[in-house]
């Protein structure tokens, strides 16, 4: 049973995430960490099931965010990016920021050695969170508190090169502080048949090749020799 005190506390978090849970009981259970059931005879269960079920949530949200984003990528790169989003780094992360280790429900021992800023159970807890939303108010919910909380704030916080959408474009903003500086990019190779080309292109900087690029389109390819040359000048990270 969920006391008055405890209601308040999560009515709290309801306000940050702008959500409002039909289920208290359901979002209570996102915070219950195993190790409270040893000290708890009424809570039977943990949130290890909900945790389940939001890395999974958690990947298909980040998965369709990336494919909007990036159409001209290709899975390989696609996987990279959502590698570095979907894991233990970005989902503490978020959890700092929704305060989530002030609503855990900790056994004391788990609680005294730091439990509540512990990466490994914070990142569990955003993914039972998640799970949780998913349950309760489905993926439109799911979908608009990610885009609010997650990509928008903490994605690019960690890592702010991931959403650039248009790495020539950024390459032209980045160089352009000397008005002066020419950008060109050049045709290196292309290869395989018609239906089947790859093209291989650079990118010179005041006549010095700073980044090269592959890729199925000669576009493709210049984007790609851009993001090279960005990483190169320490812009962007790898």
């Amino acid at each position: 049973m969920i006391t008055k005190e405890r209601e308040e506390l999560l009515n709290e978090l309801m306000q940050t995430l702008g959500y409002k849970f039909k289920d208290l009981e359901l979002l209570n259970l996102a915070f219950v960490h195993r190790s409270y059931l040893n000290e708890c005879k009424e809570a039977k269960i943990s949130n290890e099931r909900l945790e389940f079920l939001g890395d999974v949530i958690l990947g298909f949200v980040v998965s369709v965010e990336l494919y909007s984003q990036f159409s001209d990528s290709d899975e390989g790169y696609l996987t990279k990016i959502r590698s570095k989003i979907v894991c233990e780094e970005s989902f503490s992360y978020a959890a700092r920021t929704f305060d989530l280790g002030k609503y855990l429900l900790l056994g004391k021992g788990e609680d005294n050695f730091g439990g509540r800023d512990r990466n490994s159970i914070l990142a569990d807890t955003f993914e039972a969170l998640f799970g949780a939303l998913y349950l309760d108010g489905g993926m439109d919910i799911v979908t608009e508190i990610a885009n609010k909380h997650f990509f928008d704030t903490v994605v690019y916080k960690i890592n702010k090169n991931i959403f650039i959408k248009d790495y020539k474009s950024y390459l032209q903003e980045y160089f352009h502080k000397n008005s002066t500086t020419k950008i060109v990019y050049n045709l290196v190779a292309e290869r395989g048949p018609d239906h089947n080309k790859e093209f291989d292109m650079c990118v010179n900087i005041d006549d010095k090749v700073m980044g090269y690029g592959t890729g199925k389109n000669k576009k493709q390819a210049e984007q790609n020799a851009a993001r090279d040359a960005l990483v190169k000048s320490g812009a962007i990270s790898e």
